[in-house]
């Protein structure tokens, strides 16, 4: 994967004459006791990362820990006191006035948690606003706005003013118009905060849809420990403006590298951010139609179970067979198809651990995990989806 975003020992500090502040910072002083001393405040401190192309980036923490000032700079509405901002191998740092209206006019757009909508314009005309400041031809402008609108569920309502919408759809609103102008990047500072916790599900699903289609690299604030879990590729934790940890949501989980990461994942439902393809495993044996019924009874035989899944030379899952039916078939002169069941459940890779769980508990047979072209990854039994639940 290429680097889209690298960010090098960036700090901002609020308030003149800051160099002081960083000599308490070498220190070792908190971020407590430099404000009580100097009066300044350390917002980030030396933070360095890098978002990868089309990647989900989530930065969280609780408030004060500097996530909202951090994503601020990254678009420098809020100027860093100290460090660099790579985009595509470009220091934006160094850019002047006219360099970064460019730049934020064409590669990175910005999505608010309290939406920022212009209530004296319809719906389309706050999608089409940044496409008009670049001026846009409107019929163009119209065209593009319409199916931004579409791929956020919006469709139908381009004449509607902002507040004839719930809250959701004026998020869905902000998110249209954020697209619309086909930013590279797309920094998202809470957006979902103010949304009460159904349509924030909602919102959730709907940016991972989004996401799925467009491929985006996207850079999500947020305060909420199962947010970020779901919809991060990888997640920064934020603790007084510096990074306590980065991975991905099960490398923190299963490897927090300090107390405080322990703590604050210590309540998290691990049903809720686990998916498929971190619980599976691959199949101690698999037989294609081929090989036939001896072949298969063998391999069942030589790893202890008893059932055993079928697949074509592809590795496209064709059915399962069990050993008692394997036995059977031999002693009536039958073939594998002859017998071969679809009475098994299947699920992809990206789904969550707690959509699991009934079909777990209840199939007979492990859970076959596919692709879109049927191709078995791997299976799933009961007690990988009960065990993921524990620490």
């Amino acid at each position: 994967m290429s680097v889209k975003i690298k960010v090098e020992n960036l700090s901002k500090i609020f308030g003149h004459n800051i160099k002081s502040v960083y000599k308490k910072i070498y220190e070792g002083k908190t971020k407590d006791e430099i404000l009580q001393e100097t009066g300044k405040t350390v917002a980030v401190n030396d933070v360095s990362f890098q978002v990868n192309e089309g990647e989900i980036f989530v930065i969280m923490g609780l408030s004060g820990s500097g996530k909202s000032t951090l994503i601020r700079c990254l678009n420098l509405l809020t100027r860093p006191s100290k460090g660099n901002i790579y985009i595509d191998d470009e220091n934006i740092v160094t850019y002047n006035k006219k360099e970064l209206q460019k730049f934020r006019q064409k590669k990175m757009a910005m999505v608010f948690q309290h939406f920022g909508l212009f209530s004296h314009r319809t719906v389309i005309g706050n999608v089409e606003f940044g496409l008009e400041a670049r001026n846009v031809h409107k019929e163009e402008r119209y065209e593009i706005s319409k199916k931004a609108l579409a791929a956020t569920g919006l469709a139908g309502w381009e004449k509607k003013m902002p507040n004839e919408l719930s809250g959701g759809m004026q998020q869905r609103v902000g998110l249209a118009r954020a697209i619309a102008n086909d930013p590279d990047i797309l920094l998202m500072d809470e957006p979902f905060g103010a949304l009460d916790p159904l349509i924030r599900r909602d919102m959730q699903l709907e940016l991972m849809d989004i996401q799925d289609e467009l491929k985006k690299t996207i850079v999500f604030i947020t305060h909420d420990i199962n947010e970020a879990f779901k919809l991060g590729d990888r997640v920064a934790v934020m603790k007084d403006g510096r990074i306590e940890q980065i991975g991905t949501p099960e490398d923190i989980l299963n490897d927090p590298k300090s107390n405080y990461i322990k703590s604050f994942i210590q309540d998290i439902d691990r049903s809720k951010v686990l998916q498929a393809k971190n619980i599976m495993y691959n199949p101690s044996a698999l037989v294609s139609a081929k090989q036939g019924l001896n072949v298969a009874v063998r391999e069942m035989k030589a790893t202890r179970i008893s059932s055993i899944y079928v697949v074509d030379a592809g590795k496209r899952l064709k059915g399962i067979i069990t050993i008692e039916d394997a036995i059977q078939a031999i002693k009536e002169k039958k073939r594998i198809e002859d017998i071969i069941s679809d009475k098994y459940c299947s699920t992809d890779e990206d789904t969550y651990v707690q959509d699991l769980i009934s079909d777990a508990t209840n199939a007979k047979y492990p859970i076959a995990v596919l692709d879109d072209e049927n191709r078995l990854k791997g299976i799933i039994s009961k007690s990988s989806v009960l065990s993921s639940l524990v620490d």
